[in-house]
């Protein structure tokens, strides 16, 4: 059985295993399974820090990031103060080698109307790679729901990340936007306070509007545009299906 085969066949295991695991459990083995080459990305979502106030009962010394585009929101900067603070972890800011102002000097104007895919590739996920090759970590956390887009419903809570060459984790790949808030509530998780002004998802501010009533919680990112996401949870398959 080659190096492939055996990973392959872990997950497959792990995932039948861990199929009706609840988020701490999964991230337990997590913890067991990869630490201290165990990485969590986040931007700071209700999901993600759900995710952190897990990890930091569980292991607080997980690698934590977050993709710092120069876009971001000073009330998500400032929450992720708040978060540091009260957990005790120390996260990561990650980004690009050139500043906004470079960025946009270089493109003759800001990208993210024109060529948002650009924008997400150039400022988010080339210097995650980056990241992830200084920092070596053998599988990273994401806290994706496979209820939120048609990408995040192809995934699992274990699985093969071709994109960036390690095993993510998912785990609270099946909860629902109700279980995430009513975790937050119970347990007294520090949030964004945009989402109490009608942004249920938060990203880049010159890509992320407030939702109506009945809008899909995805509608205000990227608004008018067919794109719902940046590419670091789209799934990129290999040759021949293999790991």
């Amino acid at each position: 059985m080659t190096e492939s085969q055996r990973l392959a066949s872990e997950l497959e295991r792990a995932n039948r295993d861990l199929a009706k695991a609840s988020p701490q459990e999964i991230l337990k083995w997590a913890v067991r399974r990869y630490h201290p080459r165990l990485l969590m990305a986040t931007a700071f979502g209700a999901e993600g820090c759900c995710v952190i106030h897990m990890l930091a009962k569980i292991e607080p010394g997980v690698m934590f990031i977050n993709l710092d585009t120069g876009y971001q929101f000073a009330e998500t900067l400032e929450l992720a103060e708040r978060i540091q603070q009260k957990y005790g972890v120390s996260i990561e800011f990650v980004r690009p080698e050139k500043s906004v102002e470079q960025y946009e000097r270089e493109h003759g104007g800001p990208l993210h109307g024109l060529r948002p895919d650009q924008c997400c590739h150039d400022r988010k996920i080339v210097p995650l790679k980056h990241a992830l090759k200084r920092l070596d970590p053998a599988a990273w956390i994401s806290a994706i729901r496979k209820d939120q887009t048609a990408d995040r419903g192809q995934a699992s809570v274990v699985q093969w990340d071709a994109k960036f060459n390690l095993v993510k984790v998912n785990p609270l790949f099946n909860w629902t936007k109700g279980d995430v808030w009513k975790f937050i509530l119970e347990n007294d998780v520090p949030y964004n306070p945009m989402h109490d002004q009608g942004y249920p998802s938060i990203g880049c501010w010159p890509c992320t509007r407030a939702v109506g009533a009945g809008e899909d919680d995805r509608a205000g990112r990227w608004a008018g545009k067919v794109k719902k996401e940046c590419g670091l949870h789209v799934i990129e398959q290999q040759d021949g299906g293999g790991i």
